[in-house]
């Protein structure tokens, strides 16, 4: 997809979320829109589906995921342990002591991405440190962990351990059960997951 238009989509998305936000009568707003939008064009906000899995799986007591979803859909289903907070009530002070800490990895999510980077980019925008968001939301959850594709015969190890590690998410996490590759000469390993690296926060701002 045209670089331009994905940043045309992101900036008119930050114009309905300004748009669509209450007034902000109690939140002083830390950063500038040009400073939010060098954010959003970096694109660290999100944390892909095995690392999440990966935590999940471990029980890693540093991350809470998070759900912007309705109450409704949260009922139906959710991630384990996640709590509920919809996007609409994203602002409430009753949440506020969630969202701006520096003890857990927050890590939104939503059945795409467009709710929930909602979320993290009205918190950033609030100067809210450790918000992520899980890249492609439950839709890709669903494709990557829950029911990953086999790659083919010719493709890399490297494909092979991953599928090897997602098979044996879904497995853990309540999905399929693990099956073979068939390709025995494959190691069943966790893929390496490189996390990038934060660039400092500009100074000042509005």
């Amino acid at each position: 997809m045209n670089p331009r238009l994905i940043l045309a989509a992101f900036i008119i998305t930050l114009g309905l979320i300004i748009a669509a936000v209450p007034e902000n009568t109690t939140k002083q707003y830390k950063l500038t829109a040009n400073q939010l939008l060098d954010e959003i064009k970096s694109d660290m906000q999100f944390i892909s589906t095995d690392e999440v899995a990966d935590m999940i799986i471990n029980k890693d007591p540093s991350i809470q995921l998070i759900d912007v979803r309705s109450p409704d859909q949260f009922e139906k289903f959710s991630l384990p342990n996640a709590i509920n907070i919809p996007l609409v009530s994203i602002l409430s002070d009753e949440w506020t002591d969630v969202l701006d800490q520096d003890v857990k990895m927050n890590i939104f999510y939503s059945n795409g991405t467009l709710d929930a980077n909602e979320a993290w980019m009205i918190t950033r925008q609030l100067g809210y440190e450790n918000n992520y968001v899980l890249q492609g939301g439950l839709n890709y959850w669903a494709e990557t962990i829950m029911n990953p594709k086999a790659p083919k015969s010719t493709s890399p190890d490297d494909e092979f351990a991953k599928y090897d590690f997602r098979k044996g998410a879904s497995a853990a996490l309540g999905g399929a059960t693990v099956s073979n590759t068939g390709n025995t000469s494959k190691k069943s390993t966790k893929p390496k997951i490189k996390r990038k690296k934060k660039k400092k926060r500009a100074a000042g701002g509005c």
